[in-house]
């Protein structure tokens, strides 16, 4: 893959600064419009900043988990994107560069599933980098023992990785895949191993896997790798989402408080998705996502880019704004800058808080967009 220098507009060539993301030195020099629009970050319509950028980089997975991706839908049939839909690295590149420039600090590749897209290194490479600046990765693990050392090489800060089960059997029952829990766990031991900081999320779904929630607790624990507990959540319209099913955050916690003292630890920073606990003998921390019973969406500085290039301002949204349109079509980027403000600006999204608020029947009429289309 070939570095090029956008040829619409004043970004500069992707990943080869180092200066401060949004400054004039990593940018490159900018139109008078451009420039109007940086500041502290882009707000919308509830003062909410633009700080994270999730990027799909395929909408392919080698798991069919049932709350993600179940086999009945995803199937030998199903007709997933070709090639000419996806944005290319260099389009990719070009849209991050963007996003920094207006505010965003967090990058992280997703999809379905990352490792699937072909020289995802040379991605990493074209990406904008600097101080203040994360580029991160989310995967099931199952490839990534034989990618960790090329990723930190091109330059990825950290990988989360899913892992639902420590016991085999439950494992590849949620996977649906006969992946052994071994191969990720060995991702996980060579993600370290190359100097990568690495976290792991597990959903927690009732009557599934959550007999198995003090094992992960204990296995992770002391390792530095802090574990992140997931309530189920009715991401998408084919995961077959039941309330019931819900492990909420405060039975996690109870469960856990009567094995290992736990106590509050303060957040790293405004809007961070997982609520952190300290171990009370100082052997490292967990966290616990509970995005059902105790919705976040106040402080959600979090877009997402689907692999087809749509910009989507919620994980439950329902329709995207096409990126990957203008690009082709030979957009500025200063006009580029403008559109994704305008749209940022005009952002509402509350759905978890609406959940709660409004009848499940209501809510269930809502054809969400999948999880699998635009990462977690």
């Amino acid at each position: 893959m070939v570095r090029v220098t956008p040829s619409h507009g004043t970004f500069g060539t992707p990943g080869t600064s180092n200066a401060e993301p949004g400054s004039a030195a990593s940018t490159g020099a900018r139109s008078v419009e451009a420039e109007a629009l940086l500041g502290p970050g882009l707000a919308d319509s509830r003062g909410r900043r633009l700080r994270d950028l999730r990027i799909s980089v395929t909408d392919r997975c080698n798991f069919r988990c049932s709350y993600c991706m179940p086999r009945s839908v995803f199937g030998p049939g199903f007709r997933f994107l070709p090639a000419a839909e996806i944005l290319s690295f260099e389009e990719i590149a070009r849209l991050c560069q963007a996003f920094v420039a207006l505010g965003v600090r967090k990058l992280r590749l997703t999809g379905g599933e990352p490792l699937l897209r072909r020289d995802l290194p040379e991605l990493v490479r074209l990406l904008p980098r600097g101080p203040g600046l994360d580029l991160a990765l989310t995967t099931n693990g199952a490839l990534l023992a034989a990618h960790a050392q090329n990723l930190a090489s091109a330059g990825l800060s950290r990988v989360t990785v899913s892992l639902d089960s420590l016991n085999d059997a439950t494992f590849q029952h949620m996977n649906d895949a006969q992946v052994p829990v071994r191969n990720v766990l060995d991702g996980i031991e060579a993600a370290a191993a190359a100097g990568l900081e690495v976290k792991i999320n597990a959903v927690m779904r009732r009557g599934t896997n959550d007999q198995g929630l003090l094992d992960l607790v204990r296995h992770f624990k002391g390792t530095r790798h802090v574990l992140r507990l997931i309530e189920f959540m009715d991401v998408g319209t084919t995961n077959g989402w039941n309330h019931a099913e819900v492990l909420s955050a405060r039975e996690m916690l109870d469960r856990i408080g009567k094995v290992f003292a736990l106590e509050p630890a303060e957040p790293h920073y405004m809007g961070e998705v997982a609520r952190r606990y300290r171990f009370a003998d100082g052997d490292g921390e967990i966290g616990i996502i509970a995005s059902v019973t105790q919705p976040f969406c106040g402080d959600c500085s979090r877009a997402r880019l689907s692999a087809q290039g749509s910009l989507y301002t919620c994980l439950f949204a329902t329709q995207g704004h096409d990126l990957r349109g203008l690009l082709r079509d030979g957009i500025s980027d200063a006009e580029l800058l403008a559109h994704i403000s305008a749209i940022w600006h005009k952002r509402s999204d509350a759905y978890s808080e609406q959940r709660n608020s409004q009848p499940p029947l209501q809510l269930g009429k809502r054809r969400k967009i999948e999880m699998s289309y635009i990462g977690g």
